[in-house]
């Protein structure tokens, strides 16, 4: 993993300090209804603000797509951000450049915050302008970027701002870094991927990357429809991508040549209905009617599972085991993430886990908090994940 300087190697006192952080938080009808993204970005932004900095923090919000959208203005943010800081009065810029963010950046004492409009209301974010780049650059003298969920994105607040002043990674970039390094890169043996969801196609080239990385793959949700689908297993009315199906032959006989044990479904929970408390039971590989729908993994899966997980030290995981937005397809999953958990409690495993479906079903098992870490990074944790690097990381590259 590439080197790169955390905020302990500058005297933030006194200066303008550029945040990118990640307030792209969900809403509905105007009210936050999950401020993770907020309160974690407040641990740098506290600590800058301890030491005398005068904090300009900035952020995107939805798509507006280069234009003032209101309904995605962050001026309620501000207030949310003001509450996650204990309180404090956030100066907020109508604007993120020109005379309105000048404004704000000014009102700014030392210790003090300002939270700036929305950048993708300028089409110069997305698209990297130069002229935008140097219009945010002009309103600090240092830039922090805590915005690893947004850094797979070469946008001018992302790598524009990297190029054209000192850089630094903050709390929270650092702590996904860490954290990420040491399931993917540097892990202590033997290690475990959970890797599951919808589709194959979307993680394919997680699935490959993760070959040459662990030990042990366990492959739950609908992908692994897709490889019992290819190894002749009658699956019914099961969501699946039959046209892969040589794909996932691929990735089997791959992790087979480098010893890495694949773990599948060995029974599952079955229904004709997609619906909450749907008639449902309980079934071996073997005896899913052609009407059924494997939607969750039987008890048998869950215990294998949990056998391959006690053998291990580190596990990374992303996606769920089964449909668990919907009762009763809920259990497996749960049942895993709080075996993973109790593992993690002991001392027997570093559980790594990111993704939006992730995050969701780990805290609908009630054990977010019980893993080693959690990201709330999406396309960045996958991109990470799948080895690519990331712009807005390597911009941070001493």
């Amino acid at each position: 993993m590439a080197r790169f300087e955390s905020i302990d190697q500058f005297d933030p006192k006194g200066k303008r300090v550029l945040v990118r952080v990640d307030f792209n938080v969900p809403m509905q009808d105007g009210e936050i209804t999950d401020a993770t993204r907020i309160e974690r970005a407040a641990v740098t932004l506290k600590e800058l603000m301890g030491k005398g900095a005068r904090v300009i923090a900035l952020s995107h919000f939805g798509r507006p797509k280069g234009k003032v959208e209101p309904a995605m203005s962050l001026e309620p943010i501000a207030r949310a951000l003001g509450q996650a800081l204990g309180g404090v009065d956030v100066v907020f810029g109508k604007d993120c450049v020109g005379p309105e963010a000048e404004a704000a950046v000014a009102k700014v004492e030392e210790g003090g915050i300002a939270l700036l409009e929305n950048l993708r209301f300028h089409a110069g974010e997305e698209k990297n302008h130069k002229d935008f780049a140097d219009a945010l650059a002009a309103l600090g003298d240092v830039y922090v970027n805590d915005a690893f969920s947004a850094s797979h994105r070469a946008h001018a607040s992302v790598t524009g701002l990297a190029e054209r002043l000192p850089a630094f990674a903050g709390r929270l970039m650092e702590a996904e870094l860490k954290a990420l390094g040491a399931a993917v890169g540097d892990a202590d043996r033997p290690v475990a991927a959970l890797i599951g969801g919808a589709k194959v196609s979307t993680k394919l080239d997680v699935l490959g990357h993760l070959l040459d990385k662990v030990d042990v793959l366990v492959i739950g949700g609908g992908m692994a429809n897709t490889f019992l689908f290819a190894d002749g297993v009658e699956i019914g009315k099961s969501l699946c991508e039959k046209d892969l199906a040589g794909n996932a032959r691929e990735i089997a006989a791959k992790a087979k040549a480098r010893n890495v044990r694949i773990v599948l479904p060995v029974d599952a929970v079955v229904a004709t209905q997609f619906e909450a408390n749907a008639p449902h039971r309980v079934t071996g590989l073997d005896k899913v009617r052609p009407e059924e729908m494997i939607l969750d993994v039987g008890p048998m899966s869950v215990a294998a599972v949990e056998e391959a997980l006690a053998g291990c030290k580190t596990l990374l995981w992303n996606g769920p085991m089964g449909a668990f937005e919907v009762a009763p397809f809920d259990e497996g999953t749960n049942a895993v993430a709080k075996a993973a958990a109790k593992l993690t409690r002991e001392g027997r495993l570093q559980s790594v886990a990111g993704g939006g479906d992730t995050v969701a079903a780990l805290a609908h098992a009630g054990v977010l908090e019980e893993f080693s870490y959690v990201s709330t990074a999406g396309g960045a944790f996958l991109e990470f994940i799948e080895g690519k690097d990331l712009p807005g990381v390597a911009a941070l590259a001493r």
